[in-house]
């Protein structure tokens, strides 16, 4: 009866529509192969429906029936759903059955199956609501700005103006907005916290991040890891980040570094401006894509024509920027908020390498291999902007100049450094918030929480008389909202993705193979297998932690020198 399933998903809404389906499976004899292919064609099925309703409330957040069909699916659909798989992993699971390449997808099923509870079901489904309205409310900011109606991204890219007083105006003009959405977002939060206490209380956890731990299937590394990769940070990056902001004072000639500082380029030349349309960044963009790989350039080049790339901002549109499967289509889909800056080029290249890992690890057997663990996903991620640098260049098909592209590689690997100790803000916060969830029910506690850990890691710019700006940074990071406990994984495949890029300097087809088939493994193997494929290392010591930064601070100082032979 399997192939009576559609390859058209726009109303399989209804529980109805699935439920035949998970009854034969749970009565038919339960084989190595045909049921767990069928089992893998059901659940790419539901997710497809799933994921393409969410794209379409991200697409335009005003859509109300784009919301009420999603919100729909959540609440009557997916928990049945949900409920319904918890009854065939339990089947396979004391099946004894045990396929070939299966060993960590039934590690993973055990995890799954153990941490259900069908009290979770309408909460798991509440959650998923209460990301959406965080996408409202802040889809729906805007600023005026000289009589121009912009969206806070919009408006950054005067955070590139070599006018500092222009800079301020407007990075205190999208602050203030944020401001304005301050109770709001308090009080989302606290719905939040007491969703996910009684998601974690309903697992048998004692408490959240305990229940995400097993949620996340992290079984090659525990909070106190955490722990010591915040002080490794600390103990080597920090110093390096420090460096880094004093030189950038020096050379922009004022006494302390604001946060409207960060953006201009500080060698006084005019923002780089790479792109005027999102059609020109999707060409350029595959020329880069098929100069590193033309398999890669080839998978591009079938997005643009499926139409699954969505890159300009405008208003209305959710924040941010995410890949996303659609797996019966064996299609990824990249959405964006491009304003023609070189942040929305490294963007484009981040979810791209996402993109590819869809289509490496697509025809893989079975549902369960596909679904890479977070800690490799984004070395696929961030190892493609590392892997695309050198072809940034417009002599070699990029958007460039040899001096524009030294001070973008610049940008890119300063931003990289910097980014390691954000980074530990935003995961020690969350380990604080959620081992500690009666404070954080308190807003003031989370302000000054985030404005400690903040000044722990993130010396160098001054935000004198910006208490509350500072304080509330925790508010404008979608992760902590949307996504918990989902961001030591960008630092830890960071690092990876460093080491993949250090074998490129001497070998560069060579690595970007390796890349390539540790992405076609998919959740066939583990972590640490994963990254070994690569050609790097599972890692967040402080000594691997140096030998990285050391490499990105040489290749910066070269890069620096071309940047003044053309001045």
């Amino acid at each position: 009866m399997f192939s009576t399933l559609p390859d058209i998903y726009s109303e399989w809404i209804a529980w109805e529509h699935y439920e035949p389906y998970y009854q034969d499976l749970l009565t038919r004899r339960l084989d190595a192969d045909n049921w767990l292919r069928d089992w893998t064609r059901l659940r790419r099925t539901w997710h497809e429906v799933r994921q393409r309703l969410w794209v379409a409330t991200t697409i335009n957040t005003a859509d109300a029936a784009a919301e009420q069909r999603h919100s729909q699916f959540l609440d009557h659909t997916y928990p049945q759903i949900l409920a319904a798989e918890q009854q065939v992993k339990e089947k396979l699971l004391a099946s004894g059955v045990e396929p070939p390449g299966f060993r960590v997808s039934l590690r993973n099923l055990r995890t799954e199956a153990r941490l259900f509870s069908a009290e979770n079901l309408p909460l798991l489904s509440e959650e998923e609501k209460l990301k959406n309205e965080y996408d409202s409310i802040v889809g729906a900011q805007t600023v005026l700005w000289e009589g121009q109606e912009l969206t806070p991204v919009q408006l950054s890219r005067l955070y590139h103006h070599p006018d500092r007083s222009i800079r301020e105006r407007a990075w205190m003009l999208a602050a203030a907005r944020w401001l304005e959405d301050r109770q709001a977002i308090n009080d989302l939060w606290k719905r939040n916290l007491d969703l996910r206490r009684r998601i974690a209380d309903n697992a048998g956890q004692p408490d959240y991040r305990a229940y995400m731990w097993h949620k996340l299937l992290r079984f090659d590394y525990s909070p106190q890891d955490c722990q010591t990769f915040h002080e490794a940070i600390e103990q080597v990056v920090v110093p390096a980040a420090s460096q880094i902001y004093e030189k950038r004072r020096r050379r922009l000639g004022v006494k302390t570094l604001r946060p409207w500082d960060l953006e201009v380029d500080p060698f006084g030349q005019p923002p780089l401006q790479p792109f005027k349309t999102s059609t020109k960044l999707e060409e350029t963009t595959a020329i880069i894509f098929r100069q590193v790989d033309p398999a890669l350039g080839e998978y591009f080049e079938t997005m643009r024509r499926e139409g699954l790339l969505d890159l300009e901002n405008r208003k209305n549109k959710a924040p941010g920027a995410y890949c996303t499967d659609f797996p019966i289509s064996r299609r990824p889909f990249i959405f964006a908020n491009a304003v023609g800056m070189h942040d929305d080029v490294q963007t484009l290249l981040h979810e791209g390498g996402h993109a590819f890992h869809v289509f490496e690890s697509a025809d893989l057997p079975y549902g369960w291999h596909i679904q890479t663990p977070m800690e490799f996903l984004e070395v696929a991620s961030m190892g493609m902007e590392l892997l695309a640098a050198p072809y940034l260049e417009q002599e070699r098909g990029g958007f460039y100049t040899r001096q524009e592209a030294a001070r973008a590689r610049i940008e890119t690997l300063e931003r990289m450094l910097l980014f390691w100790p954000y980074m530990a803000v935003v995961d020690g916060f969350q380990h604080w918030v959620y081992t500690n969830p009666d404070a954080a029910q308190d807003a003031d506690n989370c302000d000054a929480t985030w404005a400690e850990i903040w000044r722990r890691f993130m010396p160098g710019v001054d935000w004198s008389d910006l208490e509350q700006e500072l304080c509330t940074g925790w508010q404008r990071k979608s992760h902590i909202h949307q996504d918990p406990f989902y961001y030591v994984e960008y630092g830890m495949a960071q690092l990876g993705a460093v080491q993949i890029w250090r074998n490129s300097l001497s070998d560069q087809a060579g690595a970007v193979a390796a890349y390539r088939r540790a992405l076609a493994l998919g959740d066939t193997v583990t972590l640490p297998e994963l990254y070994a494929a690569a050609g790097a290392r599972f890692a967040f010591d402080a000594r691997t932690l140096q030998q990285a930064v050391k490499l990105m601070l040489s290749v910066i100082s070269a890069l620096e020198e071309t940047v003044k032979s053309s001045r």
